[in-house]
C-alpha cells in the first residue's frame, strides 16, 4: 500500500479518536432537582405501562 494510503488511514483514525475524546471531555452530568427526577421517573413508568398495554393489544 502506498504511503499516502497509510497517511489517510492514520488521519481517519485520528479524527475518530479525537472526536470521541472531545465528546467525553464535554459530557457533563445534568443537575436535576429531586422534583424533576421524580417527574422523570413517573413519566418513564407511565410510558412503560402504555407500551406494555399496546403490546398486549397486538397479541
Amino acid at each position: 500500500m502506498p504511503w499516502y494510503a497509510w497517511l489517510f488511514l492514520a488521519l481517519a483514525f485520528g479524527t475518530v479518536i479525537g472526536s470521541l475524546l472531545l465528546l467525553r471531555d464535554s459530557a457533563d452530568k445534568m443537575p436535576l432537582s429531586e422534583e424533576e427526577l421524580e417527574r422523570m421517573h413517573k413519566r418513564n413508568a407511565e410510558q412503560d405501562a402504555k407500551a406494555r398495554r399496546e403490546d398486549g393489544e397486538d397479541e
